[in-house]
């Protein structure tokens, strides 16, 4: 009797231990980190009601670095940098900027937020493809890199060790053979099984390898949850690209599970690709430790033309400001006739949702399409519960159903358009690193509105009546993952 009361009041202390200790933790989440009220709801749920395993969890995919100066810069480099850019607000300012096109001389607040919070130059001189298809997209860059006369700059959240990743690797190998400076640099959770032997043949001949928050111990990374999801090429400072794709077979429609591929890319000339090499450099650096200058003079050669006016806008969870949401708002709020989305996750914090709903009832034409495969199921499940809410309000929702898409595009009134790596939930909002170019041109993005309407044609639309009649455990796994959607 006396040993059980004694294993009794074992249990009852270790419990209140317990739940002391979470209750600190949650304390800590609730009055001390600056997070979003959603979010910490949702961690001091898991904190609560996973004793002692929601606390690790909580500290693996909770750590705050909003908080550090990541990026080093140093004072000469954000002169090099702030110079060109303020002069161009000065001169939009005080009518002293010439816009070349309608476009961009109605989307000048949107234009001028992207320079205030995003450092973002606007260029005119631009030429765009739009590529949709990955073995085009794939034989382009091939084609660029075989072709390149001074250096690569390679940025990539995935490249797959199989015969796509490992032709990639073929190819700036042979680059770096002919004696180009050759810098790779990719997110070491989403490219962690690279081939090791045809990286090795790489940095022989004079290639640059990097890794991007790499763990700092074998099973222990504090930084998981922050995954640099941007996909950058720029070569010689003349080509470059950016989009969704990221390298491996299935973008190429060969795996069964996925089918045809659909996302979106652009391949672009210009000086918009000064911004994007300077992107990249930073995170080299932050990546590598090699010192490489970023004290080229910014735009002094900026030419003006009737080519397509891009900016090119960075986001990441370095800092609070969420600069490519904020631009995605913005698009939203000031549409007048449509907004055309795609994303395969679709998780908006309450301001875009809210900024939706209220375009909808203004009687802009909103449209959002999804994929029909389950890639992450609970980000899945979100997706269909806030597709359901804007249902109500007479937002048009398609779910693509010619195989996977993956594209991350916004077009509003066939005017301003935007082509990236950021989706539309809240990881890409907070919690990703993310590139996104706007690009300000009736002509691209009326085309961008063609491959969407297109793209209809492979979709089925959900309808209100459709949705509701949903069954009772799909309706389950909706509330479960809303609960969980801003944490996701």
């Amino acid at each position: 009797m006396i040993q059980f009361v004694t294993s009794h009041v074992s249990v009852t202390l270790l419990f209140w231990l317990l739940y002391i200790f979470d209750f600190l933790v949650a304390a800590t989440v609730v009055f001390l980190e600056r997070k979003d009220p959603a979010a910490t709801i949702a961690w001091v749920t898991i904190i609560f009601a996973l004793p002692v395993a929601g606390v690790v969890i909580y500290f693996l995919l909770s750590h705050n670095i909003a908080r550090k100066r990541i990026y080093k810069v140093s004072d000469h480099e954000m002169k090099v940098i702030r110079e060109p850019l303020q002069k161009q607000i000065s001169e939009m300012r005080s009518d002293g900027y010439k816009f070349e096109s309608r476009s961009q001389e109605k989307w000048q607040s949107l234009i001028h937020l992207n320079q205030t919070l995003g450092m973002a130059y606007l260029t005119q001189d631009n030429d765009i493809r739009l590529i949709t298809n990955g073995e085009d997209l794939f034989e382009n860059l091939l084609k660029d890199i075989d072709e390149a006369k001074s250096f690569i700059n390679i940025e990539y959240f995935i490249i797959k060790n199989d015969d796509t990743g490992k032709d990639l690797l073929s190819h700036l190998t042979a680059a770096a053979n002919r004696g180009l400076s050759v810098r790779l640099l990719v997110d070491a959770l989403g490219t962690r099984r690279l081939d090791k032997k045809h990286l090795l043949e790489f940095q022989r001949a004079g290639g640059k390898f990097a890794t991007f928050f790499p763990p700092k111990f074998k099973y222990l990374n504090l930084n998981f949850n922050y995954r640099n999801h941007r996909k950058l090429v720029i070569i010689d400072e003349v080509i470059g690209y950016l989009g969704g794709f990221n390298i491996g077979d299935e973008y190429l429609d060969k795996k069964k599970k996925f089918g045809k591929w659909r996302d979106t890319h652009i391949r672009i000339g210009g000086e918009s690709i000064v911004d994007m090499n300077a992107r990249f450099i930073l995170d080299w650096r932050l990546a590598s430790k090699e010192e490489y200058s970023l004290t080229r003079t910014f735009y002094e050669f900026a030419q003006r033309g009737d080519k397509a006016a891009v900016q090119i806008v960075s986001s990441g969870p370095d800092s609070y400001r969420e600069e490519v949401k904020h631009a995605y708002l913005k698009m939203i709020s000031y549409a007048e006739e449509s907004i055309y989305i795609q994303t395969p996750y679709f998780v908006p914090d309450r301001s875009i949702f809210d900024a939706l709903l209220n375009a909808a009832r203004s009687g802009v034409d909103v449209r959002i399409m999804i994929p029909s495969i389950r890639d992450h199921i609970f980000v899945y499940w979100a997706t269909l519960y806030y597709c359901g809410l804007l249902l109500a309000a007479g937002v048009r929702i398609f779910i693509y159903e010619g195989g996977f898409l993956h594209a991350k595009t916004l077009t509003v009134d066939s005017e301003v358009c935007s082509v990236g790596s950021a989706n539309f939930d809240i990881r890409s909002f907070r919690l990703n690193f993310e590139t996104n170019a706007f690009i300000f041109d009736a002509e691209e993005s009326d085309r961008m509105g063609k491959i969407y309407e297109e793209d209809i044609t492979d979709c089925r639309e959900l309808t209100k009546e459709a949705y509701e009649a949903r069954p009772v455990h799909i309706k389950i796994k909706e509330n479960i993952a809303k609960l969980l959607s801003d944490i996701l």
